[in-house]
């Protein structure tokens, strides 16, 4: 992609962002009662205390993961949406070992950190698998997987990590062992954000910087090339879905480790399914994640302090992520800009 094109995206993405937001503040002010009121606390209430601050960067944190395993995997070209059954299966990994196993302080979360990754690359890399073996969709396969997860999940905590005791299906507490550190008081950030903020460095490293980060980037922008190269297509392919499926299978990990005191989750979380859109917007470029993910996650911080002194339901925040996928996603929008730019940088 020349330079041209870089700037074009960019600022698609920018205009789609702004006319995503603009067109949410109108259908704020065409449906609530009390508009003023409803958009100063979209735009201003991840930002007005401490706590909301805090609930911003707890956000972040889960965000960053499976937007960079949602990134791995597309940008080999490999549409496995199989981050959110990953994040979820890799946390009750992670709870096993939180339950079960008694270490030190800083060995115990990082076994589970591990483990919990490597039960979501095992997740994501099955759908990798069936593809290079059958020539199975991974689209399909993996979004049933995140189903097989969910109702897998639950029958295991419900079988094995059950506290019988405690009136609902949740698992022992954790060991307190287990459990990440909280760094700022009156908050619940903990030390996972410093390992996402690791995790991007070294995956944006990892792309740009190494010779299988070039085999998955070559691999995505045309296969028959990556094979005539050389490149193991089939290894590649199948490997990419597994680093994939490990960062998602990470962040599950750590975000229960660091918010929770036990399992309780009953549904799944959702955050594999915002980490395709983090993707989207970052370009497949790990180093804009971090960006992509704060944007999310304040419109939904926004949009949950929102709800609670309007008459507008938290649910709002899913129009802007649909206006925001169908704008990317519209090859046309724009498209008259990007010939613009494409011809100024050639005549230049």
């Amino acid at each position: 992609m020349t330079k041209a094109q870089w700037r074009f995206e960019f600022y698609r993405t920018g205009v789609v962002i702004i006319t995503a937001v603009l067109l949410s503040l109108l259908i704020i002010v065409l449906v609530s009662d009390m508009p003023g009121l409803a958009i100063k606390l979209f735009l201003t209430g991840p930002l007005d205390s401490l706590r909301h601050f805090g609930n911003l960067v707890e956000m972040v944190v889960p965000l960053l993961f499976t937007g960079l395993a949602t990134t791995v995997m597309f940008t080999a070209s490999q549409f496995n949406l199989g981050a959110e059954g990953a994040f979820f299966f890799g946390a009750i990994g992670a709870a096993f070992i939180a339950v079960n196993w008694n270490l030190p302080p800083v060995l115990h979360p990082a076994v589970a950190i591990v483990w919990g990754g490597i039960i979501g690359s095992v997740f994501c890399g099955i759908p990798g698998a069936l593809k290079v073996k059958w020539g199975s969709s991974e689209l399909v396969s993996s979004l049933m997987f995140n189903y097989i997860a969910f109702f897998l999940g639950l029958y295991l905590i419900n079988y094995l990590l059950r506290d019988v005791t405690a009136g609902a299906m949740v698992s022992f507490p954790f060991a307190n062992s287990s459990k990440l550190v909280k760094i700022i008081p009156k908050t619940r950030i903990h030390t996972g954000l410093f390992i996402a903020v690791f995790t991007v460095l070294v995956m944006g490293v990892f792309t740009y910087r190494t010779r299988w980060g070039y085999r998955i980037r070559v691999l995505g922008t045309n296969i028959e090339f990556a094979r005539y190269s050389g490149i193991n297509t089939t290894w590649t392919i199948v490997m990419s879905q597994v680093l994939g499926g490990f960062l998602a299978g990470m962040g599950g990990s750590i975000e229960l480790l660091g918010m929770y005191r036990r399992f309780e989750w009953q549904t799944l979380p959702g955050y594999g399914w915002t980490g395709i859109i983090v993707a989207i917007l970052a370009h497949n470029n790990p180093f804009y994640v971090p960006l992509a993910a704060l944007f999310l996650a304040y419109m939904k911080i926004g949009s949950d302090i929102m709800s609670r002194s309007t008459d507008m339901p938290n649910e709002f925040v899913a129009i802007i992520q649909g206006m925001i996928i169908i704008l990317i996603s519209a090859s046309s929008f724009l498209s008259k800009q990007r010939h613009k730019m494409i011809v100024r940088e050639a005549i230049s």
